[in-house]
């Protein structure tokens, strides 16, 4: 028998109405045969910012949670008011996970892992020597972090702001061994010696249509990986299908980073099957 007979979570962030978070985690929650709710705290509808979290947590805390996912604007801003950092939420400087025990709050970064795990399902065999990354935002940042986890051997960062590319980089760099990364702009030459590309950026979204690079840049041998999800097929995979390159849409990231952050709020490993039926349920 399970220690905890129900567990009370929520997501923090802005404009989250339709976020697909809480009824996954209820359907899995459901399928383990455990009593969960999970509540969207949505500063766009109270009307607040990222200032008003030191209030939520405490509140959370006095309430009862036993966690809480974080998204946008306040992955970074949650920092200084934990506990304790797990060393991937340290690496990577940003918070999707808050597990609250004993009255103390540990932040985690699932992020990458969801990255990570979606990759090796869907991409056994492919090629880690030389891999393009568009993006070096907060998704940036967890996607270059996962692709060195799964061994990649050099990764070049392209964003249109260089020197946030760089500072990525940077931060990256010394947990890793020297001369796997590097930042840059020239497309054209990084794709010709590139055995893949990821786009982490949010072009390819309803509100940002268009691809991160040149589509003409795209070739049968190259393999392409998203993390838009909304729509899952993107302009970027839909060409790199019709040109013959091997893809993996951004469903899966934002499935399985959902399941790790089940797994650290109960203990239990959810299905993700059900994770997957209630995300393409909800239109994916």
């Amino acid at each position: 028998m399970h220690p905890k007979p129900s567990f009370l979570v929520g997501l923090i962030g802005s404009g989250i109405a339709a976020s697909r978070t809480p009824p996954m985690h209820e359907a899995a929650a459901d399928a383990a045969g455990i009593r969960y709710l999970y509540k969207k705290i949505d500063l766009t509808e109270l009307k607040l910012g990222a200032e008003a979290l030191p209030e939520l947590l405490m509140a959370a805390k006095r309430m009862g949670f036993d966690g809480l996912n974080v998204t946008h604007p306040c992955k970074q801003a949650i920092i200084p008011l934990l506990d304790e950092l797990s060393p991937d939420a340290e690496a990577l400087g940003a918070v999707n996970t808050v597990v609250i025990r004993n009255g103390r709050m540990t932040g985690h970064n699932t992020d990458w892992f969801g990255f990570a795990e979606n990759f090796r399902r869907n991409m056994q065999g492919a090629p880690l020597g030389r891999v393009v990354q568009f993006g070096a935002g907060g998704a940036g940042a967890a996607v270059a972090f996962a692709l060195m986890k799964l061994g990649v051997r050099e990764l070049t960062i392209v964003d249109v702001d260089l020197a946030k590319a760089q500072s990525l980089v940077n931060s990256l760099s010394p947990r890793f061994a020297e001369g796997r990364l590097r930042a840059g702009q020239d497309v054209a030459a990084y794709v010709a010696a590139a055995d893949g590309i990821v786009n982490a950026t949010p072009i390819g979204m309803d509100k940002y249509p268009g691809t991160p690079l040149p589509t003409d840049l795209l070739r049968p041998d190259l393999w392409v990986a998203e993390i838009v999800y909304f729509p899952l097929e993107t302009a970027l995979l839909r060409t790199a299908r019709s040109r013959g390159c091997r893809t993996v849409d951004g469903g899966g990231m934002a499935i399985f980073q959902g399941t790790e952050a089940f797994r650290l709020f109960t203990d239990i490993s959810p299905d993700p099957d059900v994770f997957f039926a209630t995300f393409a349920s909800l239109g994916g």
